[in-house]
């Protein structure tokens, strides 16, 4: 901000130095208006951003009690196999064998696939 009693020393007139203060006080108005206005815009996609990911986060919770469910499920299921008698412990026990085959071959895969 200009020094104004200096301007009205050096010959400007009151009105004059009244009307610089007008333009310059406009001016800062103009200013900080388009900074509230940037604030403003900065506030809202703030807010929408935040409602996106709530609304993302929900989802996520609906899919994780969704396989909660199923995961219980099927392990009601195994256990109800394994308690059935003999003949099906015996069969878990291939299904487990074959499954730790399984994870060994795609390890093995894996490691050699990601070494080349």
């Amino acid at each position: 901000m200009a020094d104004w009693t200096r301007r009205n020393g050096n010959g400007l007139g009151k009105g004059q130095s009244e009307e610089i203060l007008d333009r310059e006080n406009q001016q800062m108005t103009e200013n900080l208006s388009r900074k509230m206005n940037r604030l403003k815009n900065v506030a809202f996609d703030m807010q929408t951003e935040a409602e996106d990911q709530n609304r993302y986060l929900d989802g996520m919770g609906s899919d994780f009690e969704s396989s909660q469910g199923l995961l219980s499920g099927s392990m009601n299921r195994i256990n109800h196999m394994i308690g059935a008698n003999k003949s099906n412990r015996k069969i878990m026990c291939y299904i487990v064998l074959f499954l730790v085959i399984i994870f060994f071959v795609v390890y093995f895969l894996v490691t050699r696939s990601s070494g080349s």
